[in-house]
């Protein structure tokens, strides 16, 4: 239950990058970092040409909206804002979880090995994966602070990974963390404008926050209860795009919503029928369809 009130306000007194993490240090150093600060933030852990594909893909079904922009270096609007759940949006984004090589993406081997050095060798993958849009021009609709362990119904095992598709600077909304914020367990929350709808407790003297500008493939992982957020994109022009999803140790506790599309509980037409309907490989379809420990 939602608590009543307004959402608390917070105070951003200090930026600082993002710690930088290589799998070259070892999994008990990685493992260390992530408990302690909540997250592992890899530069550069894919190539861009295998994000490359998603991102085109992407384009092709948004278009023409949004489209690349070669003197930009990055997706650009092509017309009138819009933000996650608009009228728009709503008719855009099932094409888009329709894509096969957004959810290939996460279950490629070099994106398994990462989740592995947090969640240990038998990973599960969740089959909801998340395509993000932060258009221009649309301020007060980005995602406000919360945690993965309230929005999902999550145990401290579950975490999330994020993929940047193209490299993005300050203008455009970076993910931003809350450093150690996980510690504290899950928070209150209240309701809010944004993306997800509600935001949670941000206690006195939090004011440091880890962000960095981001390149094309680089990987952030987070715990379920790590707080986190997204800038406003204050660009005129420019359009952010990623893609995340979330996973956890095999056999951990799933709660049953997360086995959907993102975003069926309110897009009628979306579901696992439409989304598998025209890819070219079944092996991933309905993957997660025995998975033990749902609840």
């Amino acid at each position: 239950m939602l608590a009543v009130g307004t959402a608390p306000s917070f105070v951003e007194v200090d930026y600082r990058p993002l710690t930088r993490s290589d799998v070259v240090e070892g999994q008990e150093t990685l493992r260390a970092r992530f408990q302690a600060e909540g997250y592992l933030y890899f530069p550069r852990a894919l190539d861009a040409s295998t994000v490359e594909p998603v991102l085109r893909d992407m384009l092709s079904v948004l278009g023409p909206h949004i489209r690349w922009d070669d003197s930009a270096g990055s997706p650009i609007l092509a017309g009138e804002p819009f933000f996650e759940s608009d009228p728009l949006w709503d008719r855009l984004y099932p094409k888009v979880q329709a894509l096969e090589s957004l959810h290939r993406l996460f279950h490629r081997c070099e994106v398994q090995r990462l989740m592995e050095l947090v969640a240990g060798p038998d990973v599960f993958v969740y089959p909801m994966k998340m395509a993000r849009v932060a258009a221009p021009r649309k301020l007060g609709f980005e995602t406000p602070p919360h945690q993965d362990a309230f929005s999902h119904h999550a145990g401290p095992t579950m975490a999330g990974i994020w993929i940047a598709l193209h490299d993005a600077d300050e203008a455009m909304g970076r993910l931003t963390i809350l450093p150690g914020s996980h510690a504290g367990g899950v928070r209150p929350v209240f309701q809010a404008q944004g993306v997800g709808g509600v935001q949670c407790e941000i206690y006195p003297g939090e004011t440091l926050w880890h962000v960095s500008d981001v390149t094309a493939g680089d990987v952030i992982i987070f715990h379920s209860q790590t707080v986190h957020r997204a800038q406003p994109n204050v660009d005129k022009q420019r359009v952010r795009l990623s893609v995340d999803t979330r996973f956890c140790d095999y056999g951990a506790p799933v709660f049953s919503t997360n086995l959907e599309p993102h975003h069926a509980w309110r897009i009628p037409e979306l579901d696992w029928e439409y989304v598998y309907r025209d890819w070219h490989a079944r092996d991933l379809c309905y993957y997660w369809q025995d998975y033990p420990g749902l609840f």
